[in-house]
């Protein structure tokens, strides 16, 4: 992430990225059958012209929008007349056509730091459609850049395959770029962030914006040659690129990350109502010892809970921030959440998916406030097997706001003075670690897979300064909020489907099971004495089980992973693997994640 050193080097020789390459996996280079047939001036202009009308242009038609000054006339004329007597026109009389339309289709390019491309086809006449992404050498991109929707000619097929190169460009993709600006005389350069450019930007004295030597910036690409490097101007002059808060904005610039929200939402999150209400179809629960746990640095508290112990076993409370109360569907607010998606973390910054209005004030369940929630109450037996569950619009009140450390010595560590100081809450988080260890209990027993892969944590020091990196610790207060957190999720599902609701379901699809057989004889190769009923979620679990607490515990954990699919969100519920759960979707973060909202 962020700036690298070291790219002043490419100043003064305004590196192409357009040389010699070996192909995507290097080796043998492809073959250059593909580009025997000289390509004609004029040529791609006109062949991407007559493929967008799809039919007879007249020669006036096609000169016109060619834009063409009097003496470069002639000289198409002569290119069409060349590409009707190679038949790769149809001609008649002064109208023509595409002869070879199979050969030209839509895609994105994907560029290479090395120069080359793929070519992902997204549209082609029917039946047509390659099963590849066309190979397209440095030479044939033209002025192409990554990213850009273009017309695209197959050139070649060489066994499986297939070659082809850049006609016209349809669409560019971005104009604008983060990079590393270089000052110089006249002329300063933009070393664009992105790798996948591999083009220096060139930037006259005058459009430079006062930046200076070495900062980072956005430039705006104004001139496309068809050879040789893009020209434009600077747009924004972010700073010195060490400092973090400047790679922040370097990466939101980067990754084309929506940071700023428009009027129309602010101006809606602004106008909203603070005063909570009772009304019909709401439940009061403000009585209930809700609490919330999260760590020490959290920003946003979208989720509270609350244990009572009950004849039967324990009732538990899982109230959700009602962001949909205040975000109605269709409206500013929402379509700017749905264009985010998530919010985003930084190490000393987050970029909301809503406005702090909500993220901060109205949907945060900070203590003895009154707020707006939505609950699941769910009950179980002693022994963590659910009985019954309901929803509820609701009004709760938070009672305290823990951290995971604190929970964790309350009970876990015990430390007098700590119990002493939050005395009234040690019944009720003594119900909640029972209940998880429930849970927990009934969730591996049905075949839930536990990875345990260390995580880091960056630390900051002072002036924003990376202070080190250390392995974070769970404890369990973090599988509290884990356990009933995957409970309200399972219950929602089940109540979806149950109600053949149409929704949103996080499914996690079996695994392949030729990478299951690859993993398992490469377990074997380490010695591993592996369970039989291969590839199924309680063999998963076994497995890790057997490595637990060996030096072999964090490269079995990580190929094993590697081994399964990715989750994703489907309207078709297919269950979840990895929790071994029939039905599972997300409920709990409205307020940072659009799928819950």
């Amino acid at each position: 992430m962020g700036y690298r050193r070291g790219r002043k080097k490419s100043f003064g020789r305004l590196p192409t990225g357009r040389g010699k390459s070996r192909g995507a996996g290097g080796g043998k280079p492809p073959s250059r059958r593909h580009n025997r047939r000289q390509i004609l001036p004029w040529e791609d202009e006109i062949l991407g012209l007559l493929y967008q009308r799809g039919d007879w242009v007249e020669q006036a038609d096609l000169l016109a929008e060619l834009a063409l000054p009097r003496q470069g006339r002639k000289e198409v004329q002569q290119v069409l007349t060349g590409l009707c007597r190679q038949k790769v026109l149809a001609c008649k009389g002064t109208r023509y056509r595409l002869q070879q339309p199979l050969e030209y289709m839509e895609g994105t390019i994907s560029v290479h730091p090395r120069g080359f491309a793929f070519g992902a086809v997204t549209k082609a006449p029917e039946g047509k459609k390659p099963a590849r992404d066309l190979f397209i050498p440095p030479e044939a991109l033209g002025s192409a850049r990554h990213g850009d929707r273009v017309l695209l000619k197959l050139t070649a097929r060489e066994g499986d395959r297939l070659f082809g190169r850049v006609v016209r460009i349809l669409e560019r993709a971005r104009n604008q770029l983060v990079g590393t600006y270089l000052a110089g005389g006249r002329t300063g350069l933009v070393t664009p962030e992105d790798e996948r450019f591999p083009f220096t930007i060139v930037i006259p004295r005058e459009q430079s914006a006062g930046a200076k030597d070495g900062e980072a910036v956005v430039a705006e690409i104004i001139e496309h040659p068809p050879a040789g490097h893009p020209k434009g101007r600077i747009t924004e002059v972010l700073g010195d690129p060490h400092k973090l808060s400047v790679q922040t904005d370097v990466v939101l610039r980067r990754f084309e990350l929506p940071h700023q929200f428009g009027k129309k939402a602010l101006a809606q999150a602004e106008g909203l109502a603070a005063e909570i209400k009772v009304e019909a179809g709401r439940a009061d629960l403000r009585e209930i010892e809700h609490v919330t746990i999260d760590g020490e640095t959290a920003r946003d508290f979208d989720d509270a809970v609350a244990v009572e112990k009950t004849r039967q076993g324990y009732r538990l409370y899982v109230s959700i921030a009602d962001v949909s109360h205040y975000v109605a569907l269709g409206s500013a607010l929402d379509q700017e959440a749905y264009e985010r998606g998530t919010s985003v973390y930084f190490p000393t910054r987050v970029v909301p998916m809503l406005p702090e209005r909500l993220s901060n004030d109205l949907c945060s369940l900070v203590p003895r406030e009154d707020r707006l929630a939505f609950t699941a109450v769910l009950d179980f037996d002693r022994q963590g097997r659910r009985r019954g569950k309901a929803f509820t619009k609701s009004i709760i009140q938070s009672q305290h706001r823990f951290t995971y450390t604190t929970v964790k010595e309350l009970l876990i560590d015990k430390l007098p003075a700590v119990r002493k100081e939050h005395k009234p809450f040690l019944t009720p988080l003594k119900w909640m670690e029972e209940l998880a260890r429930q849970l927990l209990a009934r969730r591996l027993e049905r075949g839930s897979i536990g990875f345990e892969i260390p995580e880091a944590a960056v630390l900051i020091g002072p002036e924003d300064t990376v202070a080190g990196i250390v392995r974070t610790e769970r404890n369990f207060a973090h599988q509290i909020i884990e356990e009933f957190m995957l409970a309200a999720n399972e219950a929602v599902a089940e109540t979806f489907a149950e109600q053949e609701f149409p929704a949103l379901y996080r499914i996690h699809e079996a695994p392949d099971p030729t990478k299951v057989a690859e993993f398992a004889d490469f377990a074997v190769s380490m010695g591993l004495e592996l369970p039989a009923d291969v590839g199924s979620p309680k063999w998963f679990g076994k497995v890790l089980k057997l490595v637990e607490g060996k030096p072999t515990e964090y490269i079995v954990n990580n190929l094993l992973l590697r081994s399964m699919k990715q989750a994703a969100y489907s309207p078709e519920n297919v269950g979840h693997f990895g929790l071994a759960a029939p039905y599972y979707t997300h409920f709990t973060s409205p307020i940072r994640r659009y799928p819950d909202l």
